[in-house]
């Protein structure tokens, strides 16, 4: 066998290794078991469903291969996500036509579809903001805030807490 070959030949068989692991983990959480049949079928659909859609991620999903910063970013969405909540709730209850909602243009240092998906998701999954749009070139996200009080602080923000810490998870150079 052409050892050339194998590699590919294994990306072919298994294109996405780390959401394939993701996927099985995630399966087992929502199993909330761990029996001999959870684990075949969760190993099955982690499979299956990368291998399935293989076509339609026109790019190559890379990784940081420091999982110390996924984590943290993880975390700190999470966090953000709960003091959002709370900052929401806050401003609705209180006094709404104080409100000050704007649409910002976010400009995107980011480069990866999927990259880019994940920054708007992250976006969209804190309460108090969207992703709206992406510019045709893939330049500038959209976000519609409910309150703002300095645009140009919050796309700072933006782009220091979210996609800085994506660019680094997956479009970083390999060694």
């Amino acid at each position: 066998m052409n050892t050339t070959t194998t590699p590919r030949r294994r990306r072919q068989l298994l294109p996405h290794p780390v959401l394939s692991l993701f996927m099985w983990g995630l399966w087992l959480l929502l199993a909330n078991k761990v029996s001999g049949g959870h684990l075949v079928l969760g190993a099955l659909l982690a499979w299956f469903i990368p291998f399935v859609t293989q076509s339609f991620w026109p790019q190559e999903m890379s990784l940081s291969r420091r999982p110390g910063i996924t984590l943290r970013f993880a975390v700190m969405v999470l966090g953000d996500i709960v003091i959002a909540n709370w900052v929401v709730a806050r401003l609705i209850l209180g006094r709404p036509k104080n409100l000050k909602p704007a649409f910002l243009k976010v400009p995107l240092d980011l480069k990866q579809d999927f990259s880019i998906t994940v920054l708007a998701s992250t976006i969209s999954l804190t309460p108090g903001t969207v992703s709206a749009d992406l510019s045709p070139d893939s330049r500038y996200l959209l976000v519609h805030t409910l309150h703002t009080e300095d645009a140009a602080e919050t796309v700072a923000t933006i782009k220091r807490r979210y996609e800085a810490p994506l660019k680094e998870i997956f479009e970083c150079s390999r060694p």
